[in-house]
Order: structure tokens, then C-alpha cells, then sequence
């Protein structure tokens, strides 16, 4: 888990609960807390409060960096599954044995997602909870977003593929997939780093499942991500640019454009046009061009599957569940369908 600034302090209580409480049991795994740019306060509250934990301490935000720094630990430590989780989250009791499972039993697999469930504001929603996730879905232009939002949850049997990418909320993966794709591209920051992590093990080889009785209730806030716009919007086109073959692009260049205008626009109606010009100066610069390059070079190393096979399971229309806009849902949803529909023949 990753902590950042006083997330700690807002969410362990719960979560650290949920863990000492699992039915997988406690001498087979270990919790590693990477501190993420703290103050020292917060550092002395995680040993504190969670004195069973190994907490590793680093200076900067960078969470893909964090995800790297933990997970390596716990691979130099012998961990032959790694799970990245959110702090702020509530695991049900058989939450860690039910990934382990999915992953013993489905060897082909190299990544299992929890059943991610929106955490219950009253015993109501408790007993009849909601999905926040049953894996997600990736747009044909770069856009990652959530499956099955908000609908009831429903049983689910054996351990559905997911074509889209695992919510970075809760997963497992082998640490031979982990040494194998390299972990988190650092560059990104945050934001898509779990569609980058999926893709690479997709296009190695490994599919991406459900652990469908691996139960976690996440305190989900949407607003809290359209914070960080800049590296959702940058992120976004540098998964394209490390990803897709040239012929993708070309032939998905005509929408991309006319998307990109759009989300000037929007830019400019609500304030955040400066981190429009910072995204365009990122791409304007030779450095960032030769890191996609030796990104697009290592994968090219590792792959077993074509992209564009991977590419068949995107989406043509964007489903921003908690976003009701009807430019999106009646004009450009559409469009892009039948564009998508169209050009799939050709990819």
C-alpha cells in the first residue's frame, strides 16, 4: 500500500482492521506501507499504528515509483505474489485468500482483480452494496474507466477475463510477471499506471481475471481524481504513444485530433487551460520522445501478443458513469462507435 501525505491517518484505521482480520493466514504474508512523501508526524503514526508493518519511506509523490519501490521489497523478501491495494478501502475476511486462489488455480493468468464494491454509507448499502468495479475498460483513444459502475453487485461464477486493464485499487500478480514486464513505468506518475501495468501483461502473454469472491469496499471519490487532470489528459496520450503500432495511430488520428480539441475547449471553460500548455510542452520536448522510444523498445522485447489483438477488446464509447453529459452521450458516443466499428477491420 502506498501512503501520501496524511492519507494515513485518514484511511488505515479501517483498512489495518480488514488485514488483521483476514483467513489467509498471517505468518504468509506481510503488509509493506510505502511512505510516499510524508511529513515526519505521519511517518511515527504508521509505525505506531501498524507496528506489524514494514514501512518504507520515500521522498516524492511519484506513486507508480512507490508501487515499484514496495513490490520489489516484498520480491527481494521471497514474496511469490505481490497485491497492490488502497489504504482506503475495507477487505472483506476471505478478500486475500480468494486472490491467491485465482491466481493458484488459473495459471495462465498473470494478474487477478478483486470484486471492487463502493463502501456502504448505512447498513442498507451494506446489505445490498453496489460495484464500484468488476474490471475496467479501456477506450480505442486512450481512456481507461470503471465496468459495471454503480449497478448491484450480483454472484459471479469461476473468474471472468477482463479485455479492458485491473483496477490499481486492489489486485495480485506473480512476481515473475512483475520481473518479467518491469513493474510501473515511473514516468507516469499516477493515473493509467494500472492500464500500463495490464497492457504489458496482456501483450507478455498473461491474462487479467476477476477473483470474483475476493470482496474489497473502496471509499470511492471521482472528484478526487479530476484533480489531477494533467496526468490524466498527459497519461492518456503517452499510453498511445507507447503502445500502439503506427498504423493504429493513423487510423484512430482523425478522432484523436478532433478529441483533442474538444478537451481544449473544456479546458478553457473550466480553468485548467495551463495544464493543457504543460501537456503540450511535454510532447514538445526530444527527451520525453526518446523515452517512449526505449519504452516501445523494451516492450517490443517481452511481447507474445500483437496490440492490435489486445486492441479488438476496446471500447467505442466512453462511459463516464459518474459524468452525465449529453454532448458526450448523443453526439459524440455515437460517432465514435461507428468510427471504431469501422477502422476495427483494418487494425
Amino acid at each position: 500500500m502506498v501512503n501520501y501525505h496524511d492519507y494515513a491517518e485518514r484511511f488505515l484505521t479501517l483498512c489495518r482492521d480488514s488485514l488483521r482480520g483476514q483467513s489467509y493466514p498471517a505468518d504468509f504474508f506481510q503488509v509493506y506501507i510505502v511512505d510516499n512523501d510524508s511529513s515526519e508526524k505521519t511517518s511515527e503514526y504508521l509505525v505506531r499504528e501498524y507496528p506489524e508493518a514494514i514501512i518504507l519511506p520515500r521522498s516524492n509523490g511519484n506513486y507508480a515509483a512507490a508501487n515499484n519501490f514496495g513490490a520489489k521489497e516484498a520480491i527481494k523478501d521471497g514474496c511469490e505474489y505481490v497485491v497492490s491495494a488502497n489504504m482506503d478501502t475495507e477487505m472483506d475476511v476471505d478478500w486475500l485468500k480468494e486472490l491467491v486462489v485465482a491466481l493458484d488455480e488459473n495459471q495462465a493468468a498473470g494478474i487477478a482483480q478483486s470484486k471492487i464494491l463502493l463502501y456502504p454509507e448505512n447498513d442498507k448499502e451494506r446489505q445490498e452494496p453496489r460495484i464500484n468495479s468488476l474490471g475496467n475498460i479501456i477506450h480505442f483513444l486512450g481512456f481507461g474507466f470503471t465496468g459495471h459502475y454503480g449497478e448491484k453487485d450480483c454472484e459471479l461464477s469461476d473468474y471472468p477475463e477482463i479485455k479492458g486493464y485491473a483496477s490499481g485499487c486492489s489486485f495480485i500478480f506473480r512476481a515473475d510477471v512483475f520481473k518479467k514486464i518491469g513493474g510501473w513505468n515511473e514516468e507516469f506518475y499516477m493515473y493509467h499506471d494500472d492500464i500500463e501495468f495490464s497492457l504489458k501483461t496482456r501483450l507478455a502473454g498473461y491474462k487479467v481475471i476477476l477473483a470474483p469472491k475476493s470482496r474489497i469496499f473502496h471509499k470511492y471519490e471521482f472528484s478526487r481524481s479530476i484533480r489531477m487532470f494533467y496526468y490524466m489528459e498527459r497519461n492518456r496520450y503517452l499510453t498511445l504513444f507507447i503502445f500502439a503500432p503506427a498504423r493504429y495511430l493513423l487510423l484512430v488520428s482523425p478522432l484523436l485530433f478532433a478529441m483533442s480539441f474538444g478537451m481544449l475547449l473544456l479546458m478553457v471553460v473550466n480553468g485548467t487551460f495551463k495544464q493543457a500548455m504543460k501537456i503540450t510542452f511535454y510532447f514538445l520536448k526530444p527527451s520525453t520522445w526518446i523515452r517512449i522510444w526505449f519504452e516501445r523498445m523494451k516492450i517490443k522485447d517481452f511481447s507474445r501478443i500483437k496490440f492490435n489483438d489486445v486492441a479488438a477488446d476496446f471500447s467505442g464509447r466512453i462511459e463516464f458513469q459518474e459524468i452525465s453529459n449529453p454532448i458526450l452521450k448523443y453526439i459524440a458516443n455515437p460517432i465514435m462507435s461507428v468510427y471504431f466499428r469501422v477502422i476495427k477491420k483494418f487494425i
